[in-house]
């Protein structure tokens, strides 16, 4: 089966990156500098609140990674999006597993279930996307990303209790285009991935996206443990798009993905007790999806979403081996319209997500939920913007929910402030941070759990005018019943240990403030961030608080860029992390503070574009300060500490990037 997985892969990456050099280069039209130059200049119009708006008239705060930052890290990590979102100001990706490479994202210092991802509004990568799925992401075919920070259940459902991170995809061009990029890094990986798009007539238009994807076990603490993980991987993902002049659109997708991931303990070497202890995860994961809207006379514009995804993990903790099957089914139908200042939405949704376990059924779950959602925005004056969002679910398991937001923005001149409150809930799965890492092997089954529920406020001021833009936010967050994973005491001598999932007691509580500031001359850019994150929760068993781990208090970064398109670019970036509460470290109570330091470096020649960018200049690596490895494996059995700085060292990479046509986008 592997091997015929291994050439199904390798003959869609073949037809993927082939696709890159089908055209000869001189039946495209402009070259991709131009078509990057007209983009740049395009108001953004956001999905992820779907009120249609620009994103500077949207009263619910969206941060947005446009294409140009998206290039400068496909530059850095051409395989996955996990630099990418990590830069933004108040998202944190966190390594949950030191075996895998696992990692989630923590929006405003909220734990990485939270946060939903999706692919042009669907959940594509189901409804809890695992730890892993950040690495499996390849940024090639992104157009922009949206974030949401807060309780977004009111817009998503239960897995929007932190947040949103929505992926746009790139929308085909006049003309046809393409691109080919190789990279190769210090560290025995490499990456190839490619990308074409062309118009099918006046309507319709295509897009496939492939890529392989290979990284070498390394053991760089030489402490018998493999810091970075051996992984291969193939995806592809062809999409097709359809816009009419009267306002009718249609985007389906699919994608296919196969990954190997190996880690643990290296050829030849063991843990504490002698025994080795292999980390593995195999990953197939197939997905589709289809959205639509077209007008309907005088009524307004209906719209329908809907997907499908499945995934099937192979998992291997030791001698335990682990088999599962997660399935996500989506369905949403909605009107919208406008009324004088009035804009409205109003729709229903169905969600169903499962878990089957070959290994631990006693853990399979199917939780099915249909929801009633509205919407509604009114321009109560030329500068005022009040809107207000609320969903109703009907969860099968934890109950009938109902989750507001309501927001507000005033805009006079160059001005944009915003302020916004929500509530939202989250239902338990096996699925915390330490079940990610470790497996379900000595998990006690699920119990009495009660959902978890937050609400969440922010406001935040922005300011733009001329070369100058610069926004303040403070935030706050307070989740009640907050899962968390406890020892089981009642474990007869000489068994395993065990572990359970408890509702902690009371109120684990979140304030923040996010700083940024960033200037823009002629071709140079100075990009300014901090971040203050003071997060507390109680302390299982007794009356005390503390510090949620691995949360830095202070985050802080600069970012120097200069560039000129046809050209090249150079930039450099510098990032501090404050210390960090440990929970369960035999070695330290508190991290130590650290600064990363990258530098980044393309020249254009012609339709070729050379780039070399250093990560990690300093060379932080937590293994130069203590062990990766436990004593004595945990009772949840994981062999690792929680990662609190990189855990790779200093990387190089560099390679070529060959683009193709472009044009002017599409209107």
């Amino acid at each position: 089966m592997l091997k015929k997985l291994n050439l199904y892969s390798a003959l869609l990456c073949a037809t993927a990156l082939a696709s890159c050099f089908a055209f000869s280069p001189t039946a495209f039209g402009q070259e991709a500098e131009t078509a990057e130059e007209e983009e740049a200049d395009e108001e953004i119009v956001v999905q992820a609140t779907r009120s249609g708006k620009r994103v500077g008239d949207e009263a619910i705060r969206v941060d947005v990674i446009g294409r140009e930052e998206i290039e400068e890290k496909i530059l850095m990590t051409p395989g996955n999006i996990s630099m990418l979102v990590a830069e933004t100001p108040g998202v944190r990706v966190q390594v949950t597993s030191p075996g895998l490479g696992a990692s989630n994202v923590r929006v405003q210092g909220l734990r990485g279930r939270y946060t939903q991802l999706l692919t042009d509004g669907l959940p594509l990568y189901g409804g809890q996307a695992s730890a892993i799925g950040l690495l499996q992401i390849p940024p090639t075919d992104l157009g922009r990303v949206e974030i949401i920070k807060g309780a977004a259940s009111a817009l998503y459902g239960p897995a929007a209790l932190g947040g949103v991170i929505n992926l746009v995809a790139r929308r085909p061009r006049d003309t046809a285009e393409a691109e080919f990029l190789a990279n190769a890094t210090s560290r025995a990986g490499w990456d190839l991935t490619g990308y074409t798009a062309v118009p099918l007539g006046a309507e319709w238009g295509a897009s496939l996206t492939g890529g392989m994807h290979h990284q070498k076990a390394q053991d760089l603490g030489d402490d018998g443990w493999i810091d970075t993980p051996h992984f291969h991987r193939w995806t592809v993902r062809p999409r097709l798009f359809w816009e009419n002049p009267e306002g009718g659109k249609i985007f389906l997708t699919v994608g296919a993905l196969h990954e190997e991931r190996r880690g643990g303990t290296a050829p030849g070497r063991s843990v504490s007790d002698g025994t080795t202890f292999a980390q593995n995860l195999d990953t197939d994961r197939f997905d589709a999806g289809l959205t639509a809207e077209y007008p309907v006379g005088g009524w307004g514009t209906a719209h329908l979403r809907t997907s499908a995804v499945t995934q099937e993990h192979r998992h291997q903790f030791g001698d335990i081996a682990e088999r599962d099957r997660h399935s996500t089914l989506f369905g949403e139908a909605s009107l919208s319209g406008e009324a004088g200042v009035l804009n409205w939405l109003a729709g229903a949704a169905i969600q169903s997500d499962s878990y089957r376990s070959k290994t631990f059924a006693l853990f399979d779950y199917t939780f099915t939920v249909p929801a009633l959602f509205a919407q509604a925005e009114v321009d109560a004056f030329p500068d005022l913007t009040l809107s207000g969002s609320s969903r109703i679910d009907f969860h099968d398991e934890y109950g009938t929910r109902f989750s507001p937001r309501v927001s507000i923005l005033y805009k006079p001149g160059s001005w944009r402030l915003r302020g916004s409150i929500g509530k939202g809930f989250y239902a338990p799965t096996p699925f915390v941070e330490e079940t990610e890492a470790s497996g379900l092997s000595r998990l006690e089954p699920l119990a009495g759990l009660k959902a978890e529920t937050a609400t969440s406020a922010s406001a935040d001021v922005n300011y733009a005018s001329g070369p100058i833009e610069a926004s303040a936010t403070l935030f706050g967050s307070d989740i009640n019943h907050a899962v968390r994973i406890e020892e089981f005491a009642s474990v007869p001598e000489g068994a395993a240990d065990r572990v359970r999932l408890v509702n902690a007691d009371g109120v684990t509580r979140t304030r923040g403030a996010e700083l940024l500031l960033r200037y823009r001359w002629e071709k140079f850019t100075l990009t300014g961030s901090y971040v203050f994150v003071d997060s507390t929760e109680p302390d299982l068993g007794g009356a005390g608080r503390r510090r949620v781990p691995v949360t830095p208090r202070h985050t802080a970064g600069m970012v120097a860029m200069w560039e000129s398109h046809g050209k090249g670019r150079i930039g450099f970036e510098a990032y501090y992390t404050g210390r960090q509460s440990l929970d369960d470290n035999p070695y330290r109570t508190r991290s130590k503070p650290y600064f990363e330091l990258g530098l980044l470096g393309e020249i254009v020649l012609g339709k070729a574009r050379l780039f070399l960018n250093a990560e990690n200049i300093l060379d932080i690596r937590q293994s130069r300060y203590d062990p990766l490895v436990l004593p004595s494996r945990a009772a949840d059995g994981r062999w690792t500490v929680d990662a609190w700085a990189p855990l790779d060292g200093f990387v190089l990479n560099g390679g070529i990037r060959l683009q193709f046509g472009g044009g002017a986008a599409r209107h």
